[in-house]
């Protein structure tokens, strides 16, 4: 193959080697022996410079406990455009609303996803007492779950993926601060936080270090967000800043305490200089970034802190204030679950990625990688 050939397979291919490297904790020169190549091979193939034939491809992923796919990916297709017919009687229907797509004889009909629930939901069992409960399902079905606690309204993307691996995610809708204190008491699998501490500008690391002690827990990236204020579409009461939110004709709801974004409008108001008090609604509470937002399109509220992706289920316009990382927590014990390893390879598929990042305001470019 030319020269030219070989430069034109590299700039199509992308790939994940450098995190899934250290996420097994190994150096560049421990995986370049375990695969019989040089240090600088592998160097230059986490670079993005060189593409490995297929028999080193295949002894990468045998080392790394993982497949070729998940290593190496092809760039994303450009997304297509497709003429669609949108269902009747949806209550929103604005530019840029997520929809689901199914053929009805010749026409593609759009249905725009609903963030709400309409429909009874799946259950395993019904409870008797706080500590009984008559269970419909066989018990061993139980052990190929895994639960998972946060608020990040992405997390359903994730929950199609494990499903198609063979994994039954069960999602616990929990803030930031109590999906650590629920891992903390070894109720969960994982916490997915998003706790941004100002002082540093570091997502989550202080928090969780004053929680776990040592190095009981790994951390794992989920994606980098932007959270912000979302409002009405049009934003017609003109809100561009957190100082818009003591005007008397603004009204705000807020999210309880131990949430990331309660912990991102708090410190807004103090660096303001805007006491509590002065903002119409900080006690209105709403027990969910969806929630919020729903709220907002309402009218119940002029204004919420929440993620962009938030904003764009409802159609609603969005102020960016800051962004965060999104983080997943979990015991290292947990490391060799096959469920916990499924999860891992997942947040390293372009295809999962591109998805995602479909919802608008994630940046996926390190979900997967190891922070702690």
């Amino acid at each position: 193959m030319s020269r030219k050939n070989d430069q034109s397979i590299v700039k199509q291919t992308s790939n994940n080697l450098n995190i899934l490297r250290r996420n097994a904790g190994l150096s560049a020169a421990q995986l370049a022996q375990h695969v019989g190549v040089s240090r600088q091979t592998i160097h230059a193939i986490e670079a993005g410079t060189y593409v490995p034939n297929t028999l080193v491809a295949l002894q990468l992923a045998r080392v790394l406990g993982t497949t070729v796919e998940s290593i190496f990916a092809l760039p994303p297709e450009a997304p297509s455009l497709e003429r669609v017919t949108v269902l009747a009687g949806a209550e929103n229907t604005d530019a840029g609303q997520p929809v689901e797509l199914c053929r009805v004889d010749k026409r593609i009909i759009a249905s725009p996803s609903s963030p709400i629930p309409w429909c009874v939901p799946v259950s395993d069992a019904i409870l008797l007492d706080k500590n009984k409960a008559q269970i419909f399902r066989d018990r061993d079905d139980f052990d190929q779950r895994i639960l998972i606690a946060g608020c990040d309204p992405g997390m359903s993307v994730l929950a199609r993926y494990l499903r198609l691996a063979g994994v039954e995610p069960v999602l616990a809708h929990r803030n930031s601060s109590a999906a650590l204190a629920l891992l903390k008491e070894n109720c969960v699998h994982v916490a997915g936080t998003h706790l941004h501490d100002a002082a540093s500008g570091e997502s989550n690391i202080g928090s969780i270090g004053r929680l776990f002690r040592g190095r009981s827990v790994a951390v794992v990236s989920f994606a980098i967000w932007e959270q912000g204020l979302v409002t009405a579409r049009g934003n017609p009461k003109r809100i561009r800043s957190v100082e818009d939110l003591a005007r008397p004709d603004v009204s705000f709801v807020n999210r309880e305490k131990g949430a990331g974004s309660r912990l991102l409008l708090d410190s807004s108001l103090t660096a303001a200089g805007i006491r509590a008090r002065d903002v119409g609604g900080y006690d209105h509470i709403a027990p969910g970034h969806l929630a919020a937002a729903a709220q907002v399109r309402s009218g119940e509220a002029d204004c919420c802190i929440a993620p962009r992706a938030a904003a764009g289920v409802f159609g609603l316009d969005f102020v960016p204030l800051a962004t965060e990382r999104y983080d997943f927590v979990l015991h290292k014990r947990h490391l060799a679950l096959r469920s916990v390893q499924i999860l891992m390879e997942t947040l390293s598929r372009a295809s999962f990625r591109r998805d995602l990042e479909g919802l608008g305001g994630y940046d996926t470019k390190v979900a997967g990688a190891r922070v702690l």
